[in-house]
């Protein structure tokens, strides 16, 4: 991506994630306040560390939408027994994902990326792997629109976290490489509206 791309991408960014808080605020709020009315003791918001763009480490921010206290397995399954009534309709339809345009706005991330492994995950990258580290990580991006049924995938697996590890995990790589080699300003645009599309379309999820 050239120079002039890089400014125009950062620019589209922060402004339209700014917009986007403030467009949506009535949502951001409703869901908010849903998640806090069926449990008042729990945060309605999700932080993890994620590794970030040269391998710096950042805090994503999602809606919870898991039990108090769960455990278990990094992976989420479709039916997974974590996840609270309001989770799973935010899971479904993708909008525990919302608050990262925090994230955005504040440059940690971008809306087109690899998205952004746990420490456990980023540290395996070796050698030409890594290229995807010098990318900014988003919220969708190739990989991310092709197993955006993955939780699904995984139910149907004999062992969930095996599949993951040794299929999923590596492909997604090979994606994000191939991304990282050819991404564009109109190719981000042009997956964020592939991205809207599958938003709108039930059967795809």
């Amino acid at each position: 991506m050239s120079k002039t791309s890089e400014l125009i991408k950062w620019t589209f960014d922060r402004s339209v994630s700014i917009f986007g808080l403030l467009a949506l605020s009535p949502v951001l709020l409703t869901i908010f306040l849903a998640i806090k009315g069926a449990d008042p003791s729990q945060s309605a918001f999700f932080r993890q560390l994620r590794i970030g763009q040269n391998a710096r480490p950042f805090f994503i921010l999602k809606f919870r939408s898991m039990k108090k206290d769960s455990g278990g397995s990094y992976i989420t399954l479709a039916g997974d027994q974590r996840l609270t009534r309001i989770g799973k309709f935010l899971k479904k339809y993708k909008l525990d994902e919302l608050p990262q345009l925090w994230n955005v706005a504040k440059g940690e991330m971008s809306f087109v990326g690899p998205r952004p492994d746990v420490p456990g995950y980023a540290d395996l990258l070796e050698g030409n792997d890594r290229k995807i580290l010098e990318l900014k990580p988003g919220i969708t991006g190739p990989a991310t629109l092709k197993y955006r049924n993955e939780m699904e995938l995984l139910a149907l697996q004999a062992d969930p976290l095996e599949y993951n590890d040794n299929v999923i995990w590596p492909d997604k790589i090979r994606i994000n490489k191939i991304y990282a080699d050819n991404h564009s300003f109109i190719g981000d645009l042009k997956i964020i509206l592939q991205t809207f599309h599958i938003l709108n379309s039930p059967k795809d999820f």
